[in-house]
């Protein structure tokens, strides 16, 4: 092999391998930040579920005492005729 062939080859090795150590790295700290970050989006998406859930509840509940206030309203008129 040419020696040009060769100190290329070395040199392409002695600034790929580092560049490639580098990028495992930082992709493996970066991972932890995404999952972190996920697991806290998951946490607030799980209480606004809990608030759409509830809301749900406080609805249904509001239109039974409507329907009981117009049935009693409607009583009380009845009563005075």
């Amino acid at each position: 092999m040419n020696d040009v062939i060769l100190t290329a080859l070395i040199s392409g090795l002695c600034v790929a391998v580092p560049s490639i150590v580098a990028t495992v790295m930082s992709n493996s700290r970066h991972q932890g930040l995404i999952e972190y970050k996920i697991e806290q989006l998951e946490k607030k998406v799980d209480k606004h579920n809990g608030v759409i859930d509830r809301t749900y509840n406080l609805e249904f509940s509001v239109e039974s005492l409507q329907e009981q206030v117009n049935n009693l309203s409607d009583r009380l008129k009845g009563a005075h005729l």
